[in-house]
Formats: C-alpha cells, sequence, structure tokens
C-alpha cells in the first residue's frame, strides 16, 4: 500500500499574503512599475500562488531556469522539469532592477501579485526549445510558442500574492491543492489516482481510468486541464460539460472532477514528468501515464515528436524521488466478439478490433454522421454537437495571401458576392487596404507592425467565424509564422481555409497602377514584400491560385467548389 506522500518534504508552498498584509500590498502597487499578465502568465501565476507548482516560489530566477533546461533540476538539485519563467518586452525592463517591486495584473488591471525581482536576462530561447521539446520544429507549438510568441527578456523573482484571478466558470469543480488535500482527508480518500486529459473522454477513457482505480484499489480523480492546450482543441467549457456526463458513469462516491488551470507545453516525457509532480502537490499518491502523453500533433515530417511511452519510460527512472505511483496504460481497444473494451496486448487471434480514430471522429461531427455507442455516450457525442455543429453550419475564414498587385482583393471581392449570392450567413471582407485606414491607421510597415496589423485582422476574424459568419481576409500576410497564429487563432471556432495567390513578380508589376513596385526598386519605398522585404511562400494552402491564367470568375467558382469539397457550403 503506497503512502500518502506529502510534496517536497510535507510542505506545500502557497504564496497568498494575509488579509492585512494585501491591503498594503494594492496600496503600495501603485508605486511600483506593473506587467498585465499573458493569458499563459495568468494560469502560471495561479498554480505559483497556490501551491500546484510547489516547491517554486515564484518564477525561476536564471541560476535555477539554466539547470531546469539543461538537467531538469532547480540549482538546489530538486526535481523539476519545466522552466517556468515571466516573459516581458524590452520596455518593461527600463528603469527596473534587482530588488525592486513588479506589480503584476490581470488584463483588466486587477492586482494579482507582486513579485520581488531577482533575475533579469535575455535567454537562449533556442537552445530553451531543444533541450525542453526535444526539436526546433515550430510545428511544435511549444516551439512556435518560445521561438515566436515568447517576449525577448525573462525575469525571476519570488512572488506574493494579493488575491487570485477570479474565474467565473464552473466553480463548483474548482478546488485549489489544499482543498483538495482537505476533501481527500474529509473522505478518508487516502489512495488517489489522478487522470490527466485535455480532450473529452468517451467510453475508452472512461474503461482506462476505472480499471486503474479497481487495479490500485484507489478513488479516481478526473483532472482535466482547463488551461492553455494545444491549438485547436475542444474548448475546456465544451470539455467539462462532458466530463460531468462521464462523470456518472462511474460507482458513486469513488470518484471526483477538479479542474486544472495549468498551461501546458505539450512537452511529451519532460511534461508528464511535470502533471506527476503537480498531481502530488494536490494530494494524489497515483498518476496515470498514456500513450504518448502530453504529445502535440505531428512535426513537419508526418511523423510523431516523441515516441509512444518515451514519456512514461522518464516518470519511471524518476519514480522513487517523486513520491507518486505511475501507472502505465497502453492502449484500450474494443473487441467486437466481446462487446466489450480490453487493453490492446489481450486481443486474441482472430478477434475483431473496432477503432474510431480522432479525425475521424471529427469527420463524423462535422458532417452530422452518426457516431457507435461502443465508441462514445450518447449524451457526451450530443454535447460536442451542440458546441461543434456541422461544417456548413460553422463560420469559417478564407485567408488570402499573396505579393502585392497579385489579384487578392479582386478575387476576395468576387468570392464575397458569390457566397452572398448562396446567402445563410453573413460575409464581412477584410481587405489589407480598409484594415490599414480602419484597424491599423498608426502602424508602418516594420516586420513587427505588419505582423500586429495580420494577427488583428485574425482576431476580427476570429470574432466573425466564431459568431457563425464568413470573414474574408485579404492582406498580404508575408510570414510563415503569423499566419500560422492566425490559423491557431481562427481553427478552434470554425474553418480556416488559406489560399495562396501565387501570380509571378512579374505580372504583378505590370498591374502596379499605383507605380509603388518602381518606387520599391529606385529606393523610395522601403520594407516593400518582393524587393527588400521577403514573401514567404505558403507551404500546404488549401487552395493556390494563379490569376495570371485565369479570370476572377473562375478562380471564385474553384474557391468554391473547394469550400464545398471541405463541407463548410451546401
Amino acid at each position: 500500500m503506497t503512502q500518502l506522500i506529502q510534496p517536497h518534504g510535507g510542505e506545500l508552498k502557497t504564496l497568498y499574503s494575509a488579509p492585512d498584509e494585501a491591503v498594503a500590498l494594492k496600496q503600495s502597487a501603485v508605486e511600483h512599475k506593473s506587467w498585465p499578465l499573458t493569458a499563459r502568465q495568468i494560469c502560471d501565476v495561479k498554480l505559483l500562488l497556490n501551491g500546484g507548482f510547489s516547491p517554486l516560489e515564484g518564477f525561476l530566477n536564471q541560476d535555477d531556469y539554466r539547470r531546469v533546461v539543461e538537467e531538469m533540476r532547480l540549482a538546489d538539485g530538486t526535481l523539476w522539469p519545466m522552466p517556468v519563467t515571466l516573459d516581458v518586452t524590452e520596455d518593461a525592463t527600463e528603469a527596473l532592477s534587482r530588488g525592486d517591486k513588479l506589480a503584476l495584473r490581470d488584463p483588466e488591471g486587477w492586482l494579482i501579485a507582486v513579485m520581488t525581482v531577482e533575475t533579469i536576462w535575455r535567454p537562449d530561447r533556442e537552445l530553451e526549445a531543444k533541450s525542453v521539446f526535444g526539436t526546433e520544429d515550430p510545428a511544435h507549438p511549444g516551439v512556435d510558442h518560445v521561438l515566436n510568441q515568447t517576449h525577448p527578456v525573462y525575469l525571476g523573482g519570488r512572488l506574493t500574492g494579493v488575491e487570485p484571478p477570479v474565474d467565473y466558470d464552473f466553480k463548483h469543480h474548482r478546488h485549489d491543492p489544499a482543498e483538495l488535500r482537505r476533501l481527500f482527508a474529509q473522505w478518508g480518500w487516502t489512495r488517489v489516482v489522478a487522470f490527466q486529459t485535455r480532450n473529452p473522454m468517451h467510453r475508452a477513457h472512461q474503461e482506462l481510468t476505472y480499471r486503474a482505480a479497481q487495479m490500485t484499489e484507489a478513488n479516481l480523480l478526473i483532472h482535466p486541464v482547463v488551461g492553455m492546450t494545444q491549438p485547436g482543441d475542444v474548448n475546456h467549457f465544451a470539455r467539462v460539460r462532458c466530463y460531468e456526463h462521464v462523470l456518472k458513469s462511474y460507482p458513486e462516491q469513488t470518484t471526483m472532477l477538479s479542474l486544472l488551470p495549468l498551461a501546458m507545453r505539450m512537452a511529451g516525457p519532460r511534461e508528464a514528468l511535470w502533471h506527476a509532480i503537480i498531481r502530488k502537490n494536490y494530494g494524489c499518491t497515483h498518476f496515470i501515464v498514456g500513450r504518448d502523453h502530453a504529445g502535440p500533433a505531428k512535426n513537419s515530417d508526418g511523423t510523431a515528436f516523441y515516441d509512444p511511452y518515451a514519456a512514461q519510460e522518464l516518470v519511471r527512472q524518476h519514480e522513487a524521488e517523486l513520491g507518486i505511483e505511475m501507472l502505465p496504460f497502453k492502449e484500450v481497444v474494443y473487441v467486437q466478439e466481446r462487446g466489450q473494451y480490453v487493453p490492446g496486448d489481450e486481443v486474441a487471434e482472430g478477434e475483431t478490433v473496432l477503432n474510431l480514430s480522432g479525425s475521424e471522429l471529427r469527420r463524423r461531427l462535422q458532417m452530422g454522421i452518426d457516431v457507435p455507442q461502443w465508441f462514445s455516450f450518447p449524451e457526451v457525442i450530443t454535447e460536442l454537437r451542440r458546441s461543434y455543429p456541422p461544417r456548413h453550419r460553422q463560420g469559417f475564414t478564407v485567408l488570402f495571401t499573396g505579393l502585392s498587385g497579385a489579384g487578392k482583393s479582386t478575387l476576395a471581392k468576387a468570392l464575397m458576392v458569390k457566397l452572398m449570392e448562396l446567402g445563410g450567413r453573413s460575409v464581412t471582407l477584410l481587405d489589407g487596404d480598409r484594415v490599414r485606414q480602419h484597424l491599423s491607421s498608426e502602424l508602418g510597415f516594420s516586420k513587427e507592425h505588419r505582423d500586429l496589423n495580420i494577427l488583428r485582422i485574425g482576431y476580427v476574424a476570429s470574432e466573425i467565424t466564431k459568431a457563425g459568419g464568413i470573414a474574408i481576409c485579404a492582406p498580404i500576410a508575408p510570414y510563415t509564422t503569423i499566419r500560422r497564429r492566425v490559423r491557431d487563432l481562427i481553427e478552434p471556432n470554425g474553418g480556416f481555409v488559406e489560399i495562396y495567390v501565387s501570380t509571378p513578380i512579374e505580372v504583378c508589376e505590370e498591374r502596379d497602377t499605383k507605380g509603388l513596385y518602381a518606387k520599391a526598386r529606385a529606393g523610395l519605398i522601403h520594407h516593400f514584400t518582393g524587393i527588400d522585404d521577403p514573401y514567404e511562400e505558403p507551404e500546404n494552402p488549401e487552395l493556390e491560385i494563379s490569376t495570371g491564367n485565369q479570370s476572377p470568375e473562375e478562380a471564385a467558382q474553384r474557391i468554391l467548389l473547394k469550400l464545398e469539397g471541405m463541407g463548410l457550403i451546401k
């Protein structure tokens, strides 16, 4: 029998100040420099303050960071596999020195915590990506975040919590580590096995977790991540409603649901080790590590980033030091002849295994096709259909990208008219020039400003898509990284179609009624795409069109056929 081991010498490090101290901190914070926390940083701050990240007492300082990246340990030798750092802009560090106080605020300006700055440094982010994720492939969402979305300067230092960020949703399922420990003690739960998930649960997940609890004679904690996960995942609101349905399938008083406000890094083996430490802090004695734990989608070559059982191997290596027992589980599969799920390695010769992949499930949901009851619970499928209707009823965005003069605006207008002719959904055109006039008039043409302009277009398009409308965008959008960020912003809300208008630059120059190419070649205009600023061609657009050899009418018809083939229109 596994003894309930308290984390790191039995101390759960919560960082909130006493009420009278919190009042004083609020009063003095007006004199401190402030930093508005990003969504990812808010998740980290929550778990730092409530003890979920024990033994950390704040964001890693430079010495801790360096050793974590290289050896998965803090400077004092404590096992800790994941950098937890506060990344800020260069401007934020002006007049900021070691020992200074930094007020950490949520996007509305509410004071969450005060940080005592210990170190300020500019990290080697390429080294961090390679060491933590084992790759520098930008197709990995963690790598993309470190290399392309992380601010250039890191701050390390202790935190003093003022008040927790407010969560308005599912309050009855939200518990900090101390609350869960008290509940476990109150209920007599001395053995608790935790299940990590970022996806809806289906019958295979229920079977796997039920077997784990039975095998260990433990109670079960379903502990899904409701912070940031992989782009494209089902939003946590829909997922939690699905978990509530699945919860009814377990024996009464054996299982509970609690939400974890973690920002996942999708770091595979390292992340599994991190998840085990976090669950130990929440009072669990066992932790399920499944196949390809915390592994992201495929890499640029179409293969997995990590070996499917690498996470289990790494956790097993450190199990004694962790103080939480790992339950390594392989896939369970449905055997038709038995009418039940069994571990994959227990399937007898000649037995029929039924399988439904994640992509096939998404296809059936998108097309309104039935999902077999052996695969999932009817209530879960109903919930997913309610949140994610068939594609022809969802909103979507069409992003035209290409050189100036390639014909993007003309195609966008032609497509807009064709879609309005079909009817059924509102259609909005976000043309590059009009967006510059109405949304980005203060921006120049540096890479930073171009990226910001495209992100603004992406944000507006995502809101239109979320509301069930159609957004047609026609900027130049020359950079691969920022186009990927726009895709990640929109795809969770509906369809996304990237169309590369690959008209040759010679044809674009011939069409240039404004004389912009000539001015750029003469040096009168700087940072002009295709002349003295690069255009990064899309590698895998949904459609490529050159307007040099077809009319706008023909091109618009090709696009309509593509949209119909993708199920976005009927």
